[in-house]
């Protein structure tokens, strides 16, 4: 079985869908599957060893420019591949490009619209290239903002074509009006034209299934899984309560949306009240340019609270980098404001034995029902955070325990070798499904 992943990368942007799909890209080519990983758009940024081929399904450059400048189409094919060089479309991405859903609009709206649309030379294109070069037995698409690809790839293929359910929704709804209802319209469309969708957990399959208006039935639900190298020891446990600082962290993307303010103030609040230990606050993840003053509000009001020696920033980090970061805390933190489809950063923390404090919706609240890794608050009731913040980080045997029985569900059950194996069985199904069609 040959295997196409179509990934949308986001430029310098380290991008949890792009760094999943290339774990499980891995794996499946670890299992002994013939698999191949096409960036679309820009190269995939990733911190581990980068398995996609050096060449864009789709360059951003091109994309962009069809989408905005109708006489671009006329411009002679060997012209517009000369701007889908992946070093050039990298250049241009860190320079000026942006993954932000409000200068986006248009160009999902386009892209959902698939060879209909103004984007039908590059998916031509594309298509031209799988057919003659390629030949796939299935292929999957990282998200289902590319679902205007499933029509042209499976007439013209005559193959299968799945997609990965991974925060879309909370893309969409940031798109400005007419976008926003127009793009939605067209994804509710182009879902029928796949063979299948994948979700990471049971909550987002359930909201998808509702909010593309599509049969529930048609999601499978596959846990992700981590490459588990470099999580391999057991994380010291912390000394004595107070015996030291507590080091609690944050990792994600910098930004309002992953709640990083939620956590600064929960900190204010139990010193004002007087019931949290010493503590450091190390914060660590990808800072967008448009981000920056974000953080410079973070700083201000530690500075203002005279919590700014307690505040760190780390900065983006490797993969070393990361493991390290994580394996010296003593408890995480992410009070995202969004409804999380995969929950990637506790399962990385959990991997090393280290204690969640998270907000009890989204892909949280499965994992750590299943993991018990952690704690749960309610989102919705003040103080909350900082009540169950507060109790991780005074009871230390509770801490360790939560950390020992999510390091143990992580590295039996959320491993990339059991995703890649139950991704390759829903490859086969679809598969079979679309030859007892044929017949």
């Amino acid at each position: 079985m040959k295997i196409v992943h179509l990934i949308a990368g986001a430029g310098p942007m380290y991008c949890g869908s792009c760094m999943h799909g290339n774990t499980l890209a891995a794996a499946l080519r670890q299992a002994g599957a013939d698999i191949l990983l096409a960036p679309v758009y820009t190269p995939l940024r990733t911190d581990e060893e980068n398995v996609s081929i050096q060449r864009l399904a789709m360059g951003g450059i091109n994309v962009y420019l069809h989408e905005s400048l109708p006489l671009w189409r006329s411009i002679p094919a060997f012209l517009r591949r000369l701007l889908d060089r992946p070093a050039l479309v990298s250049w241009a991405a860190r320079r000026g490009g942006s993954t932000r859903p409000k200068q986006l609009g248009r160009l999902a709206v386009a892209m959902l619209r698939g060879d209909a649309g103004p984007l039908k030379n590059d998916i031509q294109q594309l298509v031209d290239w799988l057919q003659a070069e390629v030949r796939p037995d299935v292929v999957h698409l990282s998200n289902v903002m590319l679902a205007g690809l499933a029509l042209p790839l499976g007439r013209r293929l005559g193959v299968p074509v799945i997609a990965t359910l991974s925060g879309e929704d909370s893309f969409l709804e940031k798109l400005p009006a007419p976008y926003c209802a127009q793009a939605r319209a067209e994804l509710r469309a182009r879902v029928a034209d796949l063979a299948g969708l994948v979700a990471m957990c049971r909550f987002y399959a359930d909201f998808m299934a509702d909010y593309l208006a599509v049969p529930r039935e048609k999601i499978d639900v596959i846990r992700p899984g981590l490459n588990l190298a470099g999580h391999a020891e057991q994380r010291e446990a912390g000394g004595h309560e107070n015996a030291r600082p507590k080091i609690i962290g944050f990792f994600g993307r910098i930004c309002a949306d992953k709640g990083l303010h939620l956590l600064v103030d929960a900190l204010h609040a139990m010193r004002e009240a007087g019931n949290v230990p010493p503590y450091r606050l190390r914060v660590a993840g990808y800072l967008d340019h448009a981000d920056r003053a974000y953080l410079a509000e973070m700083r201000k009001r530690v500075r203002a609270w005279d919590m700014a020696d307690r505040f760190e920033y780390a900065g983006e980090l490797d993969r070393a980098g990361k493991i390290a970061f994580l394996r010296s805390l003593d408890v995480l933190c992410l009070p995202s404001l969004i409804r999380e489809s995969k929950g990637l950063s506790a399962l990385e923390a959990w991997a090393s034995g280290v204690p969640a404090v998270l907000p009890d919706h989204g892909a949280f609240s499965e994992l750590v029902a299943e993991t018990g890794g952690g704690l749960l608050y309610d989102p919705q009731c003040p103080g909350a955070l900082a009540e169950a913040l507060g109790r991780m980080l005074r009871d230390e045997a509770f801490a360790t325990e939560c950390g020992r029985r999510a390091r143990h569900a992580v590295h039996e059950r959320y491993t990339s070798q059991r995703e890649s194996r139950e991704m390759l069985a829903l490859y086969e199904r679809v598969c079979s499904e679309r030859t007892s069609v044929k017949l």
